[in-house]
């Protein structure tokens, strides 16, 4: 007899993170009238999928929470208050001069927004509401200017030599028993990460510093030698990263964050000092590990290597960029624009085995991949399944178009494989997508292909002889012949064919497509795509 499986929620990650902040959350006995999520948003440079993949995996617990009952928030903070550390590929060499300055100080380079933070922070907001997702907007500037962390602020110096102890004990780092975890904005050159404050007078919440050399990046910023004191309940200084996260968790009243690997370290130091020092539980964490690009390295914005959230979206769907973060959780990630037409067509599969009625025999496979598709559609699935035709195949059809009629010209041609009946919106924007990718800079061919030894035959002797055949039928008819001279079945030949030419294992019919690309085209990409198996 099967074992009755429990499945939490819609079966997904979400569900089961969810489901611990709300039983952690009835333990502590806090109140649930909201439970508020958060997500950092990077204002440093140009954001990249890294940094929108925060608030959207938060986003997608905060519909988790939503769907088991409870009303929740997510919270959007802009690190707007932060220095410049180096200046990001793309940007003008001037903001050199720029460095360690707070970026919501810094002028914006484009000169469309009123600082360089707002800028940054803005194109985040920007692919955000692209990808309907829904916050609260908190600008760490204003946040300091606000007095939103004044109290924070005050407990965390009060008990700056405890915390200090605790970080090296914790993280190995001895900085902080020598330094106060506060930065004050210098009066004399207006950086912020020069200034080093060594001493906190409780009274009149002032701190006294001086700007010195420090280490920035890769190398040193020099100090001007300026000496003074801040208030800081005047917002001219900030938190250092190693307590100001607990500072907001404690006075937003945050209950979840998700954290990437890269500040493991400074999250277990923020949750200490949350717990320890301002009496305040510490959020429930996940982990994720970092995206990278296709050569292993870490997706950045001074190496210029990233994929931007605007980029993705213009050539696919936010279906497909949110099914990309709620996907999975755990494991580092290579991701590059090739992968557009990958989370596309697992998109469109999605929706097909939704709508199919069909379940799968595994209750929680099933669950998953149904929650799944839910999630990615934020809850609001369509009340019918949608037309899909294979992103690569659209893709190449839009690459031939002659002229700038892109939607007409790919329409016809499904019309004439008998893929499709008519058209709609949904699929003329499906066009446009792939035809921005098939034009997109830096387009790379893809992996070849490893295929049976029978089957990487046949692929080789129609790619051999189909340059010579004048038209459908004779295409046909070859496809036949050296599918029967390889002791194969169709349904081993055509999968093979198809996910090479359009990266589906179905297609359009093949007398008719590749009279369209020409016999030869289709040859060199057999060819291509399957490589060491044809020779």
């Amino acid at each position: 007899m099967q074992q009755e499986v429990k499945i939490i929620g819609r079966g997904t990650w979400l569900d089961r993170v969810a489901d611990e902040v709300i039983t952690r959350e009835k333990k502590l006995g806090r109140s649930l009238t909201l439970i508020r999520v958060e997500s950092g948003i990077a204002a440093s440079g140009t954001p990249h999928i890294g940094n929108v993949g925060d608030a959207i995996r938060s986003y997608g617990v905060k519909m988790a929470l939503e769907s088991a009952g409870y009303r929740s928030e997510l919270i959007a903070f802009s690190d707007d208050f932060d220095g410049l550390r180096r200046v990001p590929a793309g940007y003008p060499e001037w903001l050199k001069d720029y460095l360690a300055h707070p970026v919501a100080k810094i002028p914006d380079p484009f000169g469309c927004h009123a600082s360089y933070g707002e800028h940054a922070g803005a194109l985040l907001r920007e692919s955000l509401d692209m990808l309907g997702i829904r916050y609260t907007f908190v600008s760490g500037a204003e946040a300091y200017k606000k007095g939103l962390l004044n109290e924070q602020i005050k407990k965390i110096l009060e008990n700056s030599q405890l915390i200090g102890k605790k970080i090296r004990e914790m993280v190995g780092q001895t900085k902080y028993e020598r330094v106060l975890p506060y930065t004050p904005v210098c009066k004399n050159c207006g950086r912020i990460y020069t200034t080093h404050s060594y001493s906190y007078d409780a009274k009149t919440a002032t701190v006294s510093y001086s700007c010195e050399r420090t280490e920035l990046g890769r190398g040193f910023e020099e100090g001007c030698g300026y000496k003074g004191t801040a208030r800081v309940t005047d917002g001219e200084g900030k938190l250092a990263w190693k307590s100001e996260f607990a500072a907001r968790w404690a006075a937003l009243d945050i209950r979840f964050e998700a954290i990437g690997k890269e500040i493991a370290d400074s999250v277990r130091v923020n949750d200490w000092i949350c717990e320890n020092v301002l009496n305040f539980p510490p959020p429930l964490h996940v982990r994720y590990e970092l995206f990278q690009d296709k050569t292993g390295r870490k997706i950045s914005k001074s190496t210029g290597n990233l994929v931007t959230p605007q980029e993705w979206l213009n050539c696919a769907s936010p279906e497909s960029l949110r099914l990309l973060m709620f996907k999975r959780i755990v494991g580092a990630r290579n991701i590059s624009l090739d992968d557009v037409p990958t989370y596309m067509d697992e998109f469109d599969d999605l929706e097909d085995y939704y709508f199919s009625g069909k379940r799968d025999e595994n209750t929680l496979k099933d669950a998953r991949l149904r929650g799944l598709y839910e999630y990615s559609s934020l809850l609001s699935p369509p009340k019918m399944k949608r037309e899909h035709v294979p992103y690569r195949l659209l893709a190449q059809l839009a690459s031939l178009v002659p002229d700038g009629r892109v939607e007409d010209y790919v329409v016809k041609r499904l019309i004439s494989y008998g893929m499709i009946q008519g058209t709609s919106e949904d699929l003329l924007k499906r066009i446009r997508w792939a035809f921005n990718w098939a034009k997109r800079e830096g387009a790379t061919a893809e992996k070849p292909r490893e295929f049976t030894e029978s089957v990487a035959n046949s692929l080789a002797e129609f790619a051999e002889r189909v340059v010579d055949c004048r038209s459908g039928e004779e295409v046909q008819g070859l496809a036949f012949e050296v599918i029967k001279k390889n002791g194969l079945k169709p349904t081993e030949f055509f999968p093979a064919i198809y996910s090479i030419l359009v990266g589906s294992e179905k297609g359009p019919r093949l007398g008719p497509y590749v009279l369209d690309f020409g016999g030869k085209q289709v040859a060199e990409r057999i060819r291509e795509a399957s490589g060491a198996s044809l020779r």
